[in-house]
């Protein structure tokens, strides 16, 4: 009798789904793609979890905004860092896997630290495990971008990653669902210990298949550094200071129009959405009294809806074209956080969390869509760590900000501070031609 190889199995059932069409390699790339989708799903379940663990624990509303910031404080130094190392690499793929596998493991050692450690020490340490795992999240971040873009390509790229982040709020929904039901059944605090390292199991999901993963030639050679037709000569190091590489980025990407243009004006609307990062979790808590379990059904209700969503956007972009999905999210976007801050019945917010999610689908695809419309195939991963590098800046200073905010003039004051400066970012995109044409 034939041994059952689930490894194997799953991604011939997930097989059933992939389009026709597509050649060998392109399909494969699928089914990897959309495996590591479902492990990075399992474990994304309980992300919002974190946040409401040290808010139960006694965790300030800065201590709360940290957990959010420090990414960014990571990432404003080193995504260039990070961009100028993976520009060299010719195969980015085990960088990709690896720090998606190290990240995940975070959720272990917040497990591990919750059982092991008395009270008073768990939200210091846990603030420490996740500082150091903003290392290996900004690696991730600048090389999902570039082996996303690279596996789908300028065509592909809505559908690609509308059936990846389907497949992932779908799994993140059910992990969520189960989440919630254990945290509720189990005694606090070790309830959150047990989510945590449980459903951490995920990450091995998508480290087995992620790693399988392969970027056409075609893409590879056009890196600078890689040793491909698009490489360039380095610079002797003797010759130039150690700011020459990253100045170099900053100048080719300010020379590009397009991109500049841009991220400025999603500058300004992610900074609304990172002003609004930490106060959802301590609105649920502390404003609106929210249990485990309804925090787990505003969550879940989030990912099952952005399905739909994925499902809806690219057919409205090739109906009525980019422009309208980007005004119609960001707008609607918009309205979220201000509609939050006047509604104390959890009922509403679980409503406004499934309503919403389904423009956050769109906005979602249309951001990267548009992003990679304005960067050269030839310097993607230099671009896109420039990119990193200014959202970073907003990840470390949006989340402190609207903490300290929050002080003065409540968590939903803060909120509604929120939503209009996403308004504004709607009014800057309402005001320029993105979404109108591709540039050439």
């Amino acid at each position: 009798m034939a041994k059952f190889k689930p490894l194997e199995f799953i991604p011939r059932f997930v097989a059933a789904s992939t389009p026709a069409g597509l050649g060998a390699q392109q399909r494969r790339n699928l089914i990897y793609t959309q495996m590591d989708a479902l492990g990075v799903g399992i474990v994304s379940g309980v992300a919002p979890f974190l946040a409401v663990f040290l808010t139960r624990l006694g965790a300030t509303n800065f201590e709360v905004g940290l957990l959010s910031a420090m990414p960014g404080f990571t990432g404003l130094f080193l995504a260039m860092v990070m961009g100028r190392f993976l520009q060299g690499r010719r195969d980015i793929i085990p960088w990709y896997s690896g720090s998606r596998l190290i990240v995940n493991s975070a959720y272990v050692l917040t497990g591990v630290a919750a059982l092991l450690l008395p009270h008073q020490a768990i939200v210091p340490v846990v603030l420490i495990i996740w500082g150091l795992a903003s290392l290996p999240q900004t690696l991730l971040s600048v090389s999902f971008t570039v082996v996303m873009n690279g596996i789908a390509g300028p065509r592909g790229r809505f559908t690609f990653m509308s059936r990846r982040w389907a497949t992932l709020g779908l799994t993140s929904a059910l992990s969520t669902a189960l989440a919630g039901q254990v945290l509720e059944r189990l005694a606090f605090p070790v309830n959150y210990p047990v989510v945590f390292i449980g459903f951490s199991l995920g990450g091995l999901v998508s480290f087995a298949f992620s790693r399988r993963l392969y970027l056409p030639s075609s893409v590879v050679d056009s890196l600078p550094d890689s040793g491909g037709a698009g490489a360039v000569e380095a610079t002797p190091a003797s010759k130039s200071p150690w700011w020459a590489p990253f100045k170099q980025s900053l100048t080719l990407a300010l020379q590009r129009r397009a991109f500049v243009t841009f991220s400025l004006k999603r500058t300004v609307y992610i900074l609304g959405s990172t002003l609004s990062a930490p106060l959802f979790s301590l609105y649920y808590v502390r404003e609106a009294q929210a249990s485990d379990a309804w925090i787990s059904v505003i969550t879940m209700m989030q990912q099952a809806l952005l399905l739909i969503g994925y499902y809806l956007w690219p057919r409205q972009r090739d109906k009525r074209g980019s422009r309208f999905v980007l005004l119609s999210t960001t707008l609607l976007l918009s309205l979220y956080p201000i509609a939050t801050a006047f509604t104390p019945y959890v009922g509403l917010l679980v409503v406004y969390a499934g309503v919403t999610a389904i423009f956050q689908a769109g906005l979602n695809l249309v951001f990267f869509d548009e992003l990679m419309k304005t960067v050269p195939p030839e310097h993607s991963a230099t671009f896109v760590a420039v990119d990193q590098t200014l959202q970073n800046l907003l990840v470390m200073i949006g989340p402190l900000l609207s903490t300290g905010l929050s002080g003065y003039i409540g968590i939903g004051g803060a909120l509604i501070v929120s939503g209009l400066m996403r308004l504004l970012g709607c009014g800057l995109f309402f005001l320029g031609k993105e979404g109108r044409a591709v540039e050439s």
